[in-house]
């Protein structure tokens, strides 16, 4: 936490510990008030009472309100925060090593753990502590032996049942964060694939698994608040007897009517803010689990380590030369991409094929810094591309990757992603590039489009994406598949389109189809991670492999 937090969080503890100060003031001087008042002395002798009451009365409700201010203030920074460094652990090029239910379980439930660990523990607990101790003070200066038994009462009200509930609640809230992501990821897939789930006949048993999951969370839950009531009861047992037990030892000493009404009202506003924090101590099993995996998230290690001094990025037009690259997923037996090389010069274009799993996806991301090599190098006009910032490379490289995302809001917007300064005519010509202006004239710039392109086709996704790509227009345009859930005919013009787009680009092209790859400067052929052919397409078709036979087999397919 920052100084600057750390000092408005001390002002909401302060501000809170004022408030409970200023009602248990009030109640002590009301009491006395009333009690003196019965005795009908002089008006002069009230006085004093009379304006501590009203300034009391007035004091609390400022100082709750601010620390109502100050504390959420404090709160909700601290959970942006906290998100913040969520998404930073997420973003490329690190790992995470979660569903994405469950990642937004943790962004949004866990994330509210910091807030209420400040609003619902931090600050009561202070504020308690402050307020406990004036009670006592008072009941000392009033009859020394109440003062103990009250002090014994917040004890036990304040330190033993918070700490009871906190163990009883730890072995039920550790089980009920992954219920609730596993019941979130449940009705995510209930919601995102129910078309599936309905072509294969399995709605019901997806609605049965979700249900149960749903039950079983229910179910901890109800177990948790059992504890809940268990504890409201003890506290509240625990102040009346000590209450009781003042008032008893009050009038056994002999103590006058107003001071019996004073130590009798003063305990028992002391359990005001001592009393929440039994729920304080049962909510901190559920923060303390909430933490416990933000920090699984934030711990998982990256993708590829940035440099501590970041060199300078290199300026365009840029030559990209990739070295005999080694990349190794992990945990992986054999390396993604071994032994690749390959030199890509201004405005030259090269075409990447292969079978699936051959490693395309995994060169481009070694090349937008996503894939840390094993060994081996890639430079950028001279410069070894992991002394660059991942970021400033990605400014240089990148493009259509594979599952692009869409978020929920309008078309333009959707695009106005690669280019926030980019005007409808600028919109039009990378839309049209992308083979999608008759739809856009249909649906209009301000169609709002679902989350995570629900609302649209996969080919309408793809090209939205590649449109996007095309309106960033980076140095180095990185493609991959561009063509994937097209119809072949809409490919094929779709191709034709891009290749000639990209005439002047320097352009690394990933496709599984063949047709229009004649006017590529260089094919590269990877199986298994390796080069097995590269040339020009003329030459790759004369010669027996791959190539050639997944040319004859294009051939035969569009007959």
């Amino acid at each position: 936490m920052s100084r600057r937090m750390g000092t408005r969080l001390a002002w909401a503890v302060l501000a809170g510990a004022a408030a409970d100060l200023a009602g248990l003031g009030l109640i002590a001087a009301a009491a006395w008030l009333i009690t003196r008042a019965a005795q009908q002395p002089s008006l002069a002798a009230l006085s004093v009472a009379i304006v501590a009451t009203r300034a009391f009365a007035t004091g609390k409700g400022v100082f709750r309100y601010a620390e109502r201010l100050t504390g959420h203030d404090v709160a909700l920074r601290a959970q942006a925060g906290t998100r913040e460094r969520l998404y930073e652990a997420l973003i490329p090029p690190q790992r995470p090593r979660h569903g994405g239910a469950d990642l937004l379980s943790r962004m949004v439930d866990d994330t509210e753990a910091v807030q209420d660990l400040l609003v619902r523990a931090l600050l009561p607990a202070a504020a308690a502590l402050l307020t406990g101790l004036a009670a006592v003070v008072i009941g000392l200066t009033v009859l020394p032996v109440t003062a103990l038994v009250l002090l014994a009462g917040l004890v036990v009200a304040g330190v033993l049942l918070p700490a009871a509930t906190a163990a009883a609640a730890r072995r039920w809230s550790a089980r009920i964060a992954p219920a609730r992501a596993a019941l979130a990821a449940r009705v995510a897939d209930l919601v995102h694939g129910s078309a599936d789930l309905a072509a294969y006949g399995a709605g019901e048993r997806a609605l049965t698994g979700a249900l149960a999951a749903d039950e079983t969370l229910a179910a901890l839950e109800r177990r948790q608040s059992r504890v809940h009531a268990a504890a409201l009861a003890v506290g509240t047992l625990t102040q009346g007897l000590t209450v009781a037990a003042i008032v008893l030892l009050a009038q056994g000493a002999g103590a006058g009517s107003v001071a019996t009404a004073v130590l009798a009202l003063t305990a028992l506003v002391s359990f005001e803010p001592v009393l929440p924090l039994a729920a304080a101590g049962e909510r901190m099993a559920g923060i303390t689990a909430a933490i416990r995996r933000l920090r699984e998230v934030r711990a998982a290690a990256p993708a590829v380590a940035e440099p501590a001094a970041p060199a300078p990025v290199p300026s365009a037009p840029l030559t990209v030369e990739v070295d005999d690259l080694v990349v190794r997923h992990p945990g992986a037996a054999r390396p993604a991409l071994d032994g690749v090389s390959l030199r890509l010069t201004p405005g030259r274009r090269v075409a990447i094929v292969g079978p699936s799993g051959a490693g395309k996806s995994t060169l481009l991301a070694a090349l937008m810094r996503l894939a840390e090599p094993e060994s081996g190098n890639i430079r950028v006009n001279g410069a070894d591309l992991r002394d660059l910032s991942g970021d400033d490379v990605r400014t240089l490289m990148t493009g259509l990757t594979q599952d692009p995302y869409i978020f929920r809001t309008t078309l333009r917007d959707n695009l106005r992603l690669a280019g926030p300064e980019a005007d409808d005519e600028r919109l039009g010509a990378a839309v049209r590039e992308a083979r999608l202006g008759p739809w856009v004239e249909r649906t209009g710039w301000d169609a709002e489009l679902g989350e995570d392109g629900r609302t649209v086709s996969g080919g309408q996704l793809q090209r939205l994406a590649l449109a996007r790509a095309l309106l960033y227009d980076p140095p180095v345009l990185l493609l991959d598949e561009p063509a994937e859930a097209l119809d072949e005919e809409t490919a094929d013009r779709l191709m034709a389109d891009l290749l000639d787009v990209i005439r002047d680009r320097t352009t690394v092209l990933v496709t599984h189809r063949l047709k229009g790859l004649e006017s590529v400067d260089e094919v590269v052929v990877l199986d298994e991670g390796r080069v097995v052919q590269r040339g020009r397409h003329d030459e790759l078709v004369a010669v027996p492999g791959y190539y050639r036979d997944l040319w004859e087999s294009e051939a035969l397919t569009r007959r």
